[in-house]
């Protein structure tokens, strides 16, 4: 059962003084750091963030009970509430006064909610009236009103990814109105309502904050609300509702998460996944939005995995007395003290742990039975290339039941990634070399993430074991390489030399040189001069593979070298000659590479032959027929000479 936790929590948490010795502890989303705050003559703060920058330890004036708490963003400057009406700043900017300075909300008999930082020197109070946006001057120790809005407020939620606030309005709390904010602008984005469940009147149903989150999902700002079940509706279960809130334009109820089952949850989102968990069951729930093709307005989605619980955290025991056989201390699953924070943050105030939650991919391969659907849910996750590669590895492990129309599928939908990424590339290359056009965005280089499995991914870590498996058959195994390269030829993707090489390999290995020969015949191999070198190398174990490669050589126009090489090693000079005369190449190759490869044959009319065609160049190119002394003929003449004579040489022409 260990191994189907596809939850976990992070291995390295961030420790802080749990609540049993602070009177406080406050969590700031924006800046993912937690406070300790301990009062008694002066107010003791330790916050502690993801790493040792944005940790921190200071004293300041008790001055009553700290209602909220958090820096701006980098440390700077420091904001604390302690009553309904005012908030307090402390500057942290190196020599800046570090003295407090106080700022009262502007609307009469408000009472200030709380307050969130939109920028360094940006800051935002919620009151149960309105919003109040705020540029802070640290060095004048003052902040001046830039923008406000008056609306009742009920309570608010702030997405520090996108800098959005959502505030509650109405009676019922249902009608929600987000204001959007960006370098020192607030913008009013279009308010929508939640529809709340029905129920008999005269009860009323309002909606309440902890039922709201606000999360990024594939790039997209959404508000998921949390439905608990009426008695009185037909479907007895908890839904989480999804509403995508666009910068501009209006906001939609746009998917529907089914829980089929009732009682207290929360909500996180990892991975681009929504995370539901469940307290009562200890178990959590995941959503992927986009692995059903959207069928209407409003699309409904069943989980992807069964429940299962987050995988046990162990917590280490520490301190002076832990013998060091003492094993580590269980952490308490699902407890009624945690805290969830969007979008992967989970706090045990008892314990004094910050948690990222995180997805571990491998147990999903054994949950997710159809290998095209955990290859679409996969493709879409942080770390899965790894994870990718080995279920194509289990796939063909699998052998032949049935299972090439699975493999064709699978590879399909890598090489559509891959395929994109190509295009993103190139369409990137064109518009660097074009340069910036008027008007038009500056476009940024596509990112290559793991879901990126090219051919030699494939080739390196599971065509090339694939193919030394005894276990499956020879047939099978062509079968899988020509449908990667099918796949690959489909998206117009060039193939690598290397996979034909495969091919071939594999052929040969299992001597179907019928095979072979028709790939060859047929062009199911792409012609290239790799190829053609290896084809040549198989001659001794298969003859017909040297015409095969030089017919393929000359298909390659460009490789007129490589034909003659080839010649020349197999002592066929004269067949060498020919083929430069036919592509028009005899008057610029070295008649010395001809002249030494003739005498290495031993053939003295072979030699006389070669040694005359030159001879006869020499004199159409230059009137003479005489070698020049750059050409390094000088040996050969005199071995011309030994065995024919002198009067042999061909003599100037006097025309």
């Amino acid at each position: 059962m260990s191994e189907e936790h596809y939850l976990e929590l992070c291995e390295k948490p961030v420790q802080f003084e749990n609540a049993s010795s602070v009177n406080n502890v406050f969590f700031d989303e924006a800046n993912k750091q937690v406070f300790a705050v301990r009062s008694g003559g002066a107010t003791g703060v330790v916050v502690k963030g993801p790493d040792d920058k944005s940790s921190v330890a200071f004293r300041m004036d008790d001055k009553g009970e700290v209602k909220c708490i958090k820096f701006s963003i980098g440390n700077k400057i420091l904001a604390v509430q302690r009553t309904p009406k005012s908030v307090d700043f402390i500057n942290f900017i190196p020599d800046y006064p570090h003295m407090e300075f106080t700022q009262e909300c502007k609307t009469k008999n408000a009472s200030v909610l709380g307050f969130c930082w939109t920028n360094w020197n940006e800051i935002v109070f919620i009151t149960d009236q309105g919003i109040e946006f705020y540029q802070v001057f640290p060095d004048k120790r003052s902040l001046k009103l830039l923008k406000s809005q008056s609306i009742n407020v009920n309570w608010y939620q702030y997405c520090p990814e996108t800098a959005v606030i959502l505030l509650s309005t109405t009676v019922q709390g249902n009608v929600l109105q987000p204001f959007a904010f960006r370098n020192g602008t607030m913008s009013k984005m279009s308010k929508f309502e939640i529809e709340l469940p029905v129920v008999p009147k005269p009860a009323k149903l309002s909606l309440s904050e902890r039922d709201i989150a606000m999360a990024t999902i594939y790039g997209q700002l959404y508000v998921m609300y949390l439905k608990h079940h009426s008695r009185t509706a037909n479907s007895p279960s908890a839904e989480v509702v999804l509403y995508h809130l666009p910068r501009e334009g209006t906001c939609k109820k746009t998917h529907v998460l089914k829980l089929n089952t009732t009682g207290k949850f929360a909500l996180n989102v990892a991975d681009n996944l929504v995370v539901v968990h469940h307290q009562s069951s200890q178990t959590s729930l995941i959503f992927d939005i986009k692995l059903k093709e959207p069928d209407g307005a409003v699309n409904t989605h069943q989980p992807v995995l069964p429940a299962r619980s987050i995988h046990p955290y162990r917590i280490p025991l520490t301190g002076p007395a832990v013998v060091a056989s003492q094993p580590p201390v269980p952490s308490q699953l699902y407890s009624s003290s945690w805290s969830v924070f969007q979008p992967d943050i989970i706090i045990s105030a008892n314990e004094g742990y910050l948690w990222y939650l995180q997805v571990r991919l491998p147990p999903a391969v054994n949950l997710l039975q159809d290998k095209g659907k955990l290859m679409d849910f996969l493709l879409r996750r942080r770390d899965c290339k790894m994870v990718i590669l080995s279920v194509c590895s289990q796939i063909l492990d699998d052998g032949e039941k049935g299972s090439l129309p699975v493999v064709a599928t699978v590879f399909d939908k890598l090489n559509q990634v891959y395929k994109d990424y190509l295009e993103a590339e190139q369409s990137y290359t064109v518009a660097m070399e074009s340069g910036p056009s008027r008007g038009s965005a500056a476009q940024k280089r596509p990112v290559r993430t793991q879901a990126v499995i090219d051919q030699s991914d494939m080739y390196t870590h599971v065509l090339s074991s694939f193919t030394e498996r005894k276990v499956v058959s020879h047939k099978f195994i062509i079968a899988v390489l020509m449908e990667y390269i099918r796949s690959l030829n489909q998206f117009q993707i060039t193939v690598q030399h290397y996979l034909y090489e495969l091919v071939i390999k594999t052929l040969v290995q299992h001597n179907l040189f019928y095979m072979l020969h028709q790939f060859l015949q047929y062009h199911v191999l792409s012609d290239s001069k790799p190829l053609a070198c290896l084809l040549l190398s198989l001659e001794s174990t298969y003859p017909p593979a040297h015409q095969l490669s030089l017919d393929m050589l000359k298909r390659l126009s460009t490789a007129n070298d490589e034909i003659v090489e080839v010649l020349l090693s197999k002592q066929q000079v004269l067949a060498a000659l020919r083929f430069i005369r036919s592509v028009g190449s005899h008057d610029n190759v070295s008649a010395r590479k001809f002249l030494d490869a003739a005498r290495q044959t031993g053939d003295q009319m072979l030699f006389y032959t070669v040694f005359r065609s030159f001879q006869q160049r020499n004199q159409r190119m230059r009137g003479s027929p005489a070698f020049n002394p750059g050409e390094h003929c000088e040996e050969h003449v005199t071995h011309f000479k030994q065995l024919f004579g002198e009067q042999s040489l061909m003599k100037p022409s006097t025309v």
